[in-house]
This record gives C-alpha cells, sequence and structure tokens, in this order.
C-alpha cells in the first residue's frame, strides 16, 4: 500500500470513528429531513438540513453501516459546514461532482482542494459494491433538498 493510500485509509477509519454532525438536531427549526437506505448492505443514514435563505447552516445526521458510509457522511458534513455553510447550488455542484467521481470506477479522482478529506473515497470509485456506500449520506442529503 502507498503512503497515500495509507494516509487515505486512515482517515476514513478516523471518520467513521469520531465522526463529524453526528446526533439528529430536533426537529424544530429543520428544514428538511430524509433517510435512504442502501438494500444491497443495509447501511442507513437520516439528514436533517437547516437553511438560512438560501444557504445551508446546518447539517446533522444519524446512520449505521460501514465505515465508507460512516465517515463519508462525516466528511461531507465537514465540506457543506465549512466558512458557515454552504449555499444550495453548491452543494448540488459538489454533489454531482462527488456522484461522477464515484461511478468513473477510479477514472475521475476526487480534488483534495474541492473534496477536503472526502477524496480519500476516490478509491471507493473502483469497487460498485462500495459506491452506494460512500454515495449514501450524498443522496440523502441531495432528497432532503429537492424538498425545499
Amino acid at each position: 500500500m502507498s503512503g497515500l493510500e495509507s494516509l487515505y485509509q486512515d482517515l476514513i477509519l478516523d471518520h467513521s470513528k469520531h465522526p463529524h454532525g453526528t446526533g439528529l438536531a430536533p426537529e424544530e427549526g429543520v428544514t428538511a429531513t430524509a433517510h435512504e437506505r442502501n438494500p444491497v448492505c443495509g447501511d442507513e443514514i437520516t439528514v436533517r438540513v437547516r437553511l438560512d435563505g438560501d444557504r445551508i447552516r446546518d447539517v446533522t445526521w444519524e446512520g449505521s453501516g460501514c465505515s465508507i458510509s460512516q465517515a463519508s457522511a462525516s466528511m461531507l458534513v465537514s465540506l457543506i459546514e465549512e466558512e458557515g455553510g454552504m449555499p444550495r447550488a453548491a452543494a448540488s455542484t459538489l454533489i454531482d461532482a462527488f456522484r461522477e467521481a464515484m461511478r468513473s470506477r477510479g477514472q475521475i479522482p476526487l480534488d483534495e482542494e474541492t473534496f477536503g478529506d472526502a477524496a480519500a473515497l476516490s478509491g471507493a470509485s473502483k469497487f460498485s459494491a462500495r459506491v452506494k456506500c460512500a454515495m449514501l449520506a450524498w443522496v440523502t442529503l441531495e432528497n432532503a433538498l429537492a424538498q425545499v
């Protein structure tokens, strides 16, 4: 395993063991809630989003599953909440780019500058069963935002 692969594996394990944004916010004041389940492996994620105008101010989540799905949710929350939140349009663009990279079977690496720690998930794109795990939180957030 290369040094970069080892670092990426450590990042995934760290986010899985010490996730960011866990614990669902109380429903009061929440703009949207979505729940998704991966029927193949049983991983589940529930996301609650609070918007301030067109800006995502808060994302909380709760879930169970493999280290990739849990780390991916943690990494997503970290990205969205950077610098006090992210505009919805920027979040949609980020989700689309993540989806494209995950579906590329390793041909499109995730850029660290854009995706931060989530770039560590690039290797998951080479394994179709892992793509769904990595995408679960992203799809759940996308579905929550589609409600508003």
